[in-house]
């Protein structure tokens, strides 16, 4: 997904820089193939999460229970962090179930087709377009959950596996602020340039303002 916002992030350097980036991907056959194997991992590791998601209306309703104590126990017991985070992980593992799945059928159309744009694969001017007309909103909520669940989820991989164990708690949920903040900031540039609100602010790298 970090990778994902990189290469989305060559839109800061404008159409230009975002076209020769996705042409080049395609023309060597990188973007279809990988765009195909991030759907099938997507997958997999939906179904595979889901294994710990409640199923049944019952223990749906139980989780929104549980959730509101923790909110405030956190603010005394830094022992329910975890669970707190875990019960958020669930909540946007659910969102990107949607949108996620929905932002790769679409990659997938600009990959594979030409449905949304002058010629099959993706360009700077059909994706702006479609973004400024209203799906900003979804991909701004995409980013929100993204970015929460991709840093928290390290956090937690770190914790549960012991990879962090020397730098302890306290440090590895600093890094995940770092990663959370970051990313966010990165996404939100590159997102107001797709939707057409800011001029690309890394053009001149280029030479020019597209």
């Amino acid at each position: 997904m970090w990778g994902h916002m990189f290469l989305v992030g060559s839109i800061l350097t404008g159409e230009r820089g975002f076209d020769a980036l996705a042409g080049g991907l395609e023309d060597f056959y990188i973007a279809q193939p990988t765009v195909l194997a991030i759907s099938l991992l997507f997958m997999v590791h939906a179904v595979m999460a889901s294994r710990k998601i409640p199923a049944q209306i019952r223990e749906r309703r139980r989780l929104r229970e549980v959730t509101e104590p923790l909110r405030a126990a956190n603010a005394r017991s830094p022992g329910h962090v975890e669970s707190s985070l875990w019960i958020w992980q669930v909540w946007t593992g659910m969102v990107l179930l949607v949108l996620g799945s929905f932002h790769l059928v679409l990659v997938g159309l600009d990959v594979f087709t030409d449905t949304f744009g002058a010629r099959t694969g993706i360009e700077a001017v059909s994706t702006q377009a479609r973004v400024s007309d209203g799906l900003w909103i979804v991909y701004a909520l995409l980013l929100l959950c993204v970015e929460f669940h991709a840093s928290t989820g390290l956090y937690r991989f770190a914790v549960k596996w012991g990879v962090g164990s020397r730098l302890g708690r306290p440090m590895l949920r600093r890094i995940e602020h770092a990663l959370l903040i970051g990313f966010l900031g990165l996404g939100a540039v590159t997102l107001a340039v797709l939707a057409e609100w800011i001029e690309p602010p890394l053009a001149f790298l280029l030479g020019g303002s597209t």
